[in-house]
């Protein structure tokens, strides 16, 4: 199949269940797995005009990138939901990559319900190791490519800075902040195109280090499930690329969260850094609204309220 325009009409498909890797609690499956189906969906939506990720790969040498991914879950999804994706390309912003809307359905009860609405950015990013005998990128995909994440009109706004590292510590996670910390090293199957972390990588990330900061503030997920009966639950999640952070590079990750609502949810940002030849690189930033839902008892299916200790626990002793 050949296009000669990538953001022309809309794609139904069906993009399966969630994995049951998914299914933490109960039957119920996480936010990084309503994630990984709208991936799923983009991807489609690049094969059947032709343009699929192993095609852009060997015969142009880019590297189809999910740069910009943010979603709002309305509903459950079950381990056995049978998922219908609706993608929708959007209007392109010069620099910024190509756009797109989504929307995850599940029939239920004999109705379609909404899981997922979000919006998906995706740049083809030029291979620094690309196959022999590669064609010119054709004209269509040129307004879409860049050298490297950096380059993306967005990421402007995050030069690297000059810092120390026996300073690190306290640029990531100054006094009174209510910052976490975790570093770790990049293991290649975070990775693609042999060299660099990509976008579900990072939603990993950002699943691991919410469950580190409740353990480090004594409300692990464990603790509130036993103790209390609250089940974790994600309303909102974002994660957006800046730069490149490479395989076995360290990836320092900053967890802090920003306010509690109404008692019942809280938001919290996601950064992450590689310190390299002597200068801090902010490779992507994000946010999640969190909360609890009941799972026994007169509330059971309720909203948990955040009593004082979850709060104080959360919000640390800055506040």
């Amino acid at each position: 199949m050949t296009m000669t325009e990538l953001l022309v009409g809309t794609l139904t498909t069906p993009v399966g269940r969630p994995r049951y890797e998914g299914a933490n609690i109960r039957t119920w499956i996480g936010f990084k797995h309503f994630m990984y189906l709208t991936e799923e969906a983009v991807l489609q939506y690049f094969r059947e005009r032709g343009v699929g990720a192993e095609t852009l790969y060997h015969t142009y040498g880019l590297g189809l990138e999910i740069v910009d991914h943010s979603v709002s879950l309305p509903a459950t999804l079950g381990i056995d939901d049978e998922v219908t994706a609706v993608v929708e390309p959007g209007k392109p912003k010069p620099g910024h990559g190509a756009p797109f809307k989504l929307r995850l359905t599940v029939e239920r009860d004999g109705e379609t319900v909404t899981v997922l609405t979000g919006k998906i950015r995706v740049a083809l990013v030029t291979l620094k190791d690309a196959p022999a005998g590669i064609q010119p990128v054709p004209a269509h995909l040129e307004p879409y490519t860049v050298p490297e994440v950096a380059a993306l009109a967005d990421a402007a706004d995050h030069e690297p800075r000059t810092v120390a590292d026996s300073e690190l510590s306290a640029v990531l996670t100054p006094a009174g902040s209510n910052a976490f910390l975790w570093s770790w090293r990049i293991p290649y199957f975070y990775c693609h195109f042999s060299d660099r972390l990509q976008h579900s990588g990072y939603v990993r990330a950002m699943e691991e280090v919410v469950d580190r900061f409740l353990e480090d503030r004594g409300i692990s997920i464990r603790t509130m499930l036993v103790e209390r009966g609250w089940i974790p639950v994600v309303s909102r999640a974002r994660v957006h690329m800046l730069a490149d952070a490479l395989m076995e590079e360290t990836l320092h990750t900053v967890f802090t969260v920003q306010e509690i609502l109404k008692d019942v949810m809280y938001t919290a940002t996601f950064d992450t850094y590689v310190h390299r030849d002597g200068r801090l690189v902010h490779t992507a930033t994000g946010s999640i609204m969190h909360g609890y839902a009941v799972s026994r008892g007169e509330l059971a299916g309720s909203l948990a309220e955040f009593d004082d200790t979850t709060r104080a626990a959360l919000l640390g002793d800055v506040r």
